[in-house]
């Protein structure tokens, strides 16, 4: 089955990142799910990701911790902490984990660190279906610049693509639908890791069961839109993003460098959404224990940037404590019905701090989002003629649920600072 078809419409799920850092628990990963299936499911939000660190038994939050030990298998693979993830026990791994989640009616996902242990290269481990050992395929020039744990892999050395093939052979008995693989697409010390992304790949294909790859972190070079459409099915357009407005403003850029480039299986990733209750025990993005640091207005902005662009939407909160605002934000069927279902994302205009971006919907819809970015309201407007749209239309703003009449030529709407309307225009 080509890849492709693995993520037909862009993902949604949540990760325990922005929440919980490098040690979130299984009790923890176990509450977000119920969580997921209970209010979430039904708006088509499916993925439940551990991220970095399962491995590691002393993890306490997003700082990573130096040269400690891992837990690993004899064939070189990290396996789950049991201290932190106790029905991991007795080698069964994330398997028991994974059938509580697809019990549920989702499905789960991991995140890995490219490469292979130091630890494995050092005592020269064992690689599962080959001769080589752990030491054979190392490349200790290539490093993670911000973690410790692994060395890339060499992809021209006998026993690199076996090792890899162990790797996702095993994630494949755990019931891993979706991995997330970091320090990859791209590089503070390096290029893109173009050859481990082949590698990993093409272990995915031979498994046999289907997985949603992910690459992080960015920003991913747009001249490699090509590679990364034919490796993987998302991948991060920004190093990681939190709650700051710099950085929100900042993805405007961004989505423009990246337009035209989503679509049919392949996604380029926004990053996580930081929203809710974030930070318990991740100390990233400058801050602590917290609730989302966005204005309301700012977070209507970036959901919307973020659907409109069709970028994977991955909530980072901790699910549980949500309030109806932000519930709200997650469950707006009109406006998730764009992201699921629209083609063909543009930016319209960009004068100073007024924003247009438009994208086709079906039977003749079309949807407009007009963003201020600026620091006080201000009128934000449209020529139907830009749109190449004639009436007459029906116009509904997505957020409110509210049906707006057109008059004139055009649609235009006073938005508030950091803040956006979305439309959905069709013929009546």
């Amino acid at each position: 089955m080509n890849h492709l078809q693995y993520a037909k419409t862009p993902p949604m799920g949540w990760n325990s990142w922005d929440c919980y850092g490098a040690a979130v628990t299984e009790q923890e990963i176990r509450g977000n799910a119920e969580y997921m299936a209970a209010n979430l499911q039904q708006f088509g939000w499916e993925y439940v990701v551990v991220d970095i660190q399962w491995y590691e038994p002393g993890a306490v939050s997003s700082q990573y911790r130096p040269f400690v030990p891992l837990e690993m298998d004899e064939y070189s693979r990290l396996m789950p902490a049991v201290n932190r993830f106790p029905s991991a026990e007795g080698g069964q791994g994330f398997r028991p984990l994974s059938d509580y989640v697809h019990s549920l009616g989702l499905k789960f996902g991991i995140h890995i660190m490219r490469g292979i242990p130091r630890q494995a290269a050092h005592a020269a481990s064992a690689i599962k279906g080959s001769r080589a050992t752990a030491r054979d395929i190392a490349h200790p020039n290539s490093i993670c610049p911000w973690n410790t744990d692994m060395y890339g892999v060499d992809a021209a050395a006998e026993g690199a693509q076996a090792y890899y093939n162990s790797l996702f052979e095993l994630y494949a008995e755990w019931g891993v639908d979706f991995v997330k693989v970091d320090d990859i697409a791209a590089s503070r010390l390096y290029d893109t890791h173009q050859p481990e992304i082949a590698l990993i790949h093409n272990a995915i294909e031979h498994c046999g069961r289907p997985m949603v790859l992910s690459l992080s972190p960015g920003p991913a070079p747009v001249e490699y839109a090509d590679f990364f459409g034919g490796h993987a099915n998302m991948w991060r357009i920004t190093d990681d993003f939190w709650d700051h407005w710099e950085l929100l403003l900042d993805m405007f850029d961004r989505c423009e460098r990246w337009q035209g480039k989503a679509g049919d299986g392949s996604w380029p990733d926004c990053d996580m959404l930081p929203l809710g209750h974030i930070g318990i025990r991740s100390v990233d993005g400058g801050g602590a224990d917290r609730w989302t640091r966005f204005t309301r207005d700012e977070q209507i902005t970036m959901m919307t940037l973020w659907s409109i662009f069709r970028s994977p939407l991955f909530f980072g909160g901790e699910l549980r404590d949500n309030d109806e605002w932000t519930l709200g934000l997650l469950t707006n069927r009109d406006v998730l019905d764009m992201h699921n279902s629209s083609s063909g994302a543009r930016l319209v205009s960009r004068e100073n701090d007024r924003v247009v971006w438009s994208a086709e919907g079906t039977n003749g819809v079309k949807y407009i989002a007009l963003f201020n970015t600026g620091e006080a309201a201000q009128t934000v407007s449209v020529q139907l003629t830009a749109l190449n749209l004639e009436g007459p239309l029906s116009v509904k703003e997505l957020w409110s649920g509210e049906e707006v009449p057109l008059t004139g030529d055009g649609l235009a709407s006073v938005v508030a600072p950091h803040g956006a309307v979305l439309y959905r225009l069709q013929p009546c």
